[in-house]
């Protein structure tokens, strides 16, 4: 089995079937909350640079068959990836610069008397669906059979790891949260359009320059990075 299905199955396991399951509670009884969260950043680390490593070796090499084509991407793939990275980097820098109550050690903010403000209003996980729209933009772009493991398998990863955070913040704090739940939705913009939420721009205006500016730095770096120039 190649080294690239190894450590990408060896990070999913790290969020699913340890994070997201009751192998989590052993661990953090066993050695604390605190350690627990330290050992499992720095091991998500290490694993994700082995993903992007072995990644990088099965795209140098020629005859690798995970180089070749699953499906052939449409030709409006690159320019809708453009968009949808966009999105993605309005939605993850904002989530990222926003603490709220489904970041890890921000969980006290439910307690406030208003838990959703800025980007929160529009998805109570902004940088787990930008990771999704990140790697839906990626599969509109790439066919081979690496880039459909890497970014079908990330992508399923998050939208999964949505359900399984609002399952334990419900379980942890059930009066706060269903409060936080009521003017919140999963999926981006839903609960706005449900009239739950509203569209507060001036919450998060100067996070959105930030993500504006990041997006730009990443697309103009991306050829030399990457090996894939962003724009055709």
């Amino acid at each position: 089995m190649p080294a690239f299905a190894i450590a990408l199955g060896s990070f999913i396991f790290l969020h699913v079937g340890v994070s997201a399951t009751g192998l989590r509670a052993a661990l953090t009884k066993s050695m604390g909350e605190g350690i627990y969260r330290g050992a499992f950043s720095l091991a998500s680390a290490a694993v994700l640079v082995w993903v992007v490593v072995a990644y990088g070796d099965v795209r140098e090499d020629p005859l690798e068959p995970l180089n070749s084509l699953l499906y052939l991407p449409p030709a409006w793939g690159r320019h809708a990836a453009q968009g949808l990275m966009l999105l993605a980097f309005l939605l993850g820098v904002t989530g990222l610069l926003t603490p709220g109550p489904t970041q890890v050690g921000f969980e006290g903010a439910l307690n406030r008397e208003e838990p959703a403000k800025g980007v929160l209003r529009i998805t109570r996980h902004p940088f787990l669906w930008s990771v999704a729209i990140w790697a839906t933009g990626h599969l509109l772009a790439n066919g081979e059979r690496a880039a459909v493991m890497l970014f079908g398998g990330l992508g399923l990863m998050v939208l999964f790891g949505t359900r399984s955070i609002d399952r334990k913040g419900a379980a942890r704090n059930p009066e706060g949260w269903a409060k936080f739940a009521a003017v919140t939705s999963n999926i981006p913009f839903a609960a706005i359009l449900q009239g739950r939420n509203r569209l507060a721009i001036g919450e998060m205006w100067w996070r959105v320059l930030v993500a504006a500016v990041a997006y730009l730095g990443v697309a103009w770096a991306h050829g030399a990075v990457f090996g894939v120039p962003a724009v055709p």
